[in-house]
């Protein structure tokens, strides 16, 4: 099950799914991409137990990796969290199986109507500023898609107030909408699928925002 709420309390860490980070006393906690992801799919699926062949699908999709770099990923996971292995207060492993998440994990909020733009990756839903906001692999991107098929710039989601539109930026792959190729600006509404060659995101856009009919002049 995905989780809608954006903020969860692990002892004194804070994930923040809307920030994409983990905080203590309100300063960053270290955690990389993939250990970031990891708790993601930890916590979705919790109190279910996570097999190591699902973490290599989801973290390492098309790339051959070995089960120890799930071991390293898990340790760095668990210093984040403050937790122990020999004594596990949130991460249980499961011998020849995979992980669980366990213990008191306490939301923060509740989920709140969609109010503005945002796009939906890996579990998580990325707020988007007005006016331009890239999406790639590029880490200075605005929305950050760790995917193989996906160009370091790969496409542009514009926000202008109530609506927004895609663009692709001459990726490799090519960016569509739903099966159309977004050529040009392509105008976004609530729900629709946006694929950067083979990875798929999800644009959320707020309840309020212009119909079909107000965006293509129709």
């Amino acid at each position: 099950m995905i989780r809608d709420t954006m903020r969860f309390r692990f002892g004194d860490v804070t994930l923040d799914r809307e920030r994409r980070g983990l905080f203590r006393d309100g300063e960053a906690v270290h955690a990389s991409p993939h250990a970031y992801r990891l708790l993601e799919l930890l916590l979705d699926r919790m109190p279910a137990a996570v097999s190591r062949q699902e973490i290599l699908d989801v973290l390492w999709p098309d790339v051959v990796v070995s089960d120890g770099s799930i071991a390293v990923l898990v340790n760095e996971l668990r210093n984040a969290l403050g937790d122990d292995a020999r004594s596990p207060r949130w991460i249980r492993t499961l011998p020849a199986f995979g992980y669980a998440l366990d213990g008191e994990v306490r939301e923060e909020d509740r989920p709140a109507p969609l109010t503005r733009h945002g796009i939906v990756w890996a579990g998580a839903t990325i707020a988007l500023a007005e006016g331009e906001n890239v999406l790639g692999r590029d880490p200075a991107a605005a929305v950050v898609i760790g995917h193989p098929a996906v160009s370091r710039r790969h496409a542009k989601v514009v926000v202008e107030g109530p609506v927004a539109f895609v663009e692709d930026l001459g990726s490799h792959n090519g960016t569509f909408v739903g099966t159309k190729r977004g050529d040009g600006r392509a105008p976004l509404f609530d729900g629709d699928q946006i694929h950067l060659g083979t990875a798929t995101l999800t644009y959320r856009g707020p309840a309020s925002g212009a119909s079909k009919a107000t965006v293509t002049g129709r």
